[in-house]
């Protein structure tokens, strides 16, 4: 389904602003930079996950199926 694909996305968006973040804690010189890096790069991550969630919401608000990852 598409939204697994979506959401398969966003878990290497969020792997890569951890890895980014582990990054930074050993290059003190661009620890600034790579922070801003990493959250430049979770943020959209996190716009898609919810996203895939409103989407997944039916017109009366129920939900037409479950999400395998929390959001």
């Amino acid at each position: 389904m598409a939204f697994e694909a979506i959401l398969d996305e966003v878990d290497q968006l969020h792997n890569v602003s951890a890895r980014l973040e582990g990054l930074a804690e050993h290059h003190p010189s661009v620890l600034e930079a790579l922070l801003t890096i990493a959250g430049n790069v979770r943020t959209p991550a996190t716009v898609l996950a919810v996203l895939v969630a409103t989407r997944l919401q039916g017109d009366d608000g129920h939900t037409l199926t479950t999400l395998k990852r929390p959001v």
